[in-house]
């Protein structure tokens, strides 16, 4: 029952929240028109009307309000500490408690004169009152509007989070973000100034007024009496809201606490029913949280070390996400699980950790991101480096790593690190999967040519050419910062990483120089129908995967345009 419950709040709020900025944004839309001119700006309000104050139009959008404003008193209700929020969320919060106070004044003066005094609130009505009349009006509704506007763009984001390829294409999404309200704006302040200049004739303005049945004796005061009492009534329920929020939390501490136990012996008491990624905030304790504690990542998981046996069964929602990265037994969301009785636990994805100066950095925040990974290692080094002295072996090692970091480097890509007599590299980090794709066949076409070169520059030292396999794969994975002191770097960790390397294994069973996914080859829209293609089982993985095999990296096409990944 719970978890339908908690499955409804989350669809509830989504879909509340994009019916509002809908709204919003068509809102938007309609004040760019008066870049045109008024009459433009009528025609277009005469659209938002029709679809606004339909029937179906007034229930959604009065509806998706009174949602959205019960679903966030719930959460301020029921939050354990809200010291614990992020600045996005504190944000968020915020502009969502300042909004109807904001927006009381505007609505009370076009809606409720509407419905109540038959008034025609066009739009020379509302730009003579807030240019004319009662200028502070002005500066109240363009503060709503950029609020509402605000608002929504950080909930859109906290959504989009953990959707794959979403940060690739964050910061084009920034653009209209800030294009569409500053447009609007411009649009209203044009429209306004054409307004102030016209009120100043006469005959212009009393038909104006008389157009709008703004004139009738009395509507001014009921108008603004009515505002007051909405405002008092609003003041009076965020009161509410705080005591009763004091009161629930009063309760709670008498039900007893618990307390939740972390790796480096620190301990936090929370009340029965906070989740573990609350009390991970609530005790300033680093914790990975890409999606801002909704269920939709897995970055915040958790190991339950001590107190499995106690904890309420995982939601749909969170079973789903754990089934995604195949997560054994004891592995929890730490945002989505509540516990009763206390509990020791292990987070599972590297922190973001900003210390105060002087304070060693041990990690930086993972990023769960689509790229391309390519592995390639030496076939029989052993056998190779047993002929030759410790000083030629590490002169060979040297001039083969400058070769592969070369042709890493010139296909676009990062070089990882390198593991032994093995590279590994990654691409796409912030292009994505199919430039990344691309970038990494590209990379192992380029390192046939380049070991080519440096077999035939070092024949008369080798007894046999060097023989290398690689292995791409391209998909979700944690890219981040980690390690400790000077061995911090940048990385990544995932199952595309591990599906990389046992490609470049699978070498030797095909006997061929490189194996490439067909998701890569997908991705990177280079045709590959010239070599035999497999479905073969891989380690760690419940469904075969399809593969390409290569025999020589240097017969690999030339990359050509990406396609849609399918």
């Amino acid at each position: 029952m719970a978890e339908a419950a908690t499955a409804w709040v989350d669809r509830a709020r989504l879909w509340s929240g994009l019916t509002l900025f809908v709204y919003v944004t068509s809102h938007f839309v309609n004040h760019m028109i008066g870049i045109i001119s008024i009459g433009a700006l009528e025609a277009g309000r005469e659209i938002f009307m029709a679809v606004w104050q339909s029937r179906p139009g007034t229930i959604a959008l009065y509806g998706a309000l009174a949602v959205h404003l019960l679903i966030a008193a719930r959460a301020f209700l029921l939050r354990e500490r809200l010291k614990s929020m992020t600045r996005q969320e504190v944000a968020q919060l915020a502009l969502g408690a300042v909004l109807p106070f904001l927006l009381i004044e505007h609505v009370t003066a076009t809606r409720l004169a509407q419905e109540f005094f038959a008034l025609e609130p066009h739009y020379r009505f509302v730009l003579l009152a807030h240019w004319v009349f009662v200028p502070y009006t002005g500066f109240v509704q363009a503060a709503a509007v950029l609020a509402a506007w605000v608002h929504g763009c950080i909930g859109i984001d906290f959504w989009l989070s953990s959707k794959p390829g979403y940060r690739r294409w964050r910061p084009y999404l920034f653009t209209p973000a800030v294009i569409v309200p500053t447009v609007a704006m411009i649009g209203w302040v044009d429209a306004g100034l054409f307004v102030q200049q016209m009120a100043q004739d006469r005959a212009w303005l009393s038909e104006a007024l008389t157009s709008s049945k703004a004139t009738l004796p009395g509507m001014a005061e009921k108008i603004s009496d009515a505002r007051d009492r909405i405002w008092a009534a609003y003041a009076l329920l965020l009161v509410f809201l705080v005591l009763a929020r004091i009161t629930l939390h009063s309760l709670d501490r008498r039900a007893g606490r618990i307390r939740i136990t972390y790796p480096q012996g620190q301990k936090v008491q929370i009340a029965k029913g906070t989740t573990v990624l609350e009390a991970s905030r609530i005790g300033g304790i680093p914790h990975a949280s890409v999606c801002g504690g909704r269920g939709r990542c897995s970055t915040c998981r958790i190991r339950v070390d001590r107190g499995a046996d106690t904890l309420p069964a995982a939601s749909e929602a969170e079973r789903k996400v754990l089934r995604r990265v195949s997560a054994p037994p004891r592995v929890r969301l730490a945002c989505q699980l509540r516990p009763e009785t206390d509990l020791q636990i292990t987070p599972l994805i590297p922190p973001s950790v900003r210390g105060a100066p002087g304070i060693q950095r041990t990690s930086t925040a993972g990023e769960e991101r689509e790229i391309a990974v390519l592995f390639a290692d030496i076939r029989s080094f052993t056998k190779l480096a047993e002929a030759k002295l410790p000083y030629d072996t590490v002169y060979l090692l040297n001039r083969y790593f400058a070769e592969m970091g070369a042709a890493v480097s010139q296909a676009g890509g990062k070089l990882d690190k390198f593991i032994g007599d093995g590279v590994m590299a990654l691409f796409g980090i912030e292009e994505g999967p199919a430039t990344g794709s691309r970038q990494a066949i590209d990379a192992a076409r380029r390192m046939a040519e380049n070991l080519e070169r440096l077999n035939a520059s070092l024949a008369d030292d080798l007894p046999e050419p060097i023989r290398i396999g690689i292995g791409v794969h391209a998909g979700p994975c944690i890219v981040g910062e980690m390690g400790y002191g000077d061995a911090t770097g940048m990385t990544a960790i995932g199952d595309t990483v591990n599906i990389a390397s046992r490609l470049e294994s699978l070498t030797k069973d095909y006997q061929v120089q490189l194996i490439v996914s067909e998701t890569a080859g997908n991705w990177a829209g280079i045709d590959l129908g010239g070599f035999a293609t497999h479905e073969t089982e891989v380690r760690g993985r419940v469904e075969p995967l399809g593969i390409v095999a290569i025999p020589d990296g240097k017969t690999v096409p030339a990359t050509g345009p990406s396609v849609a990944h399918s």
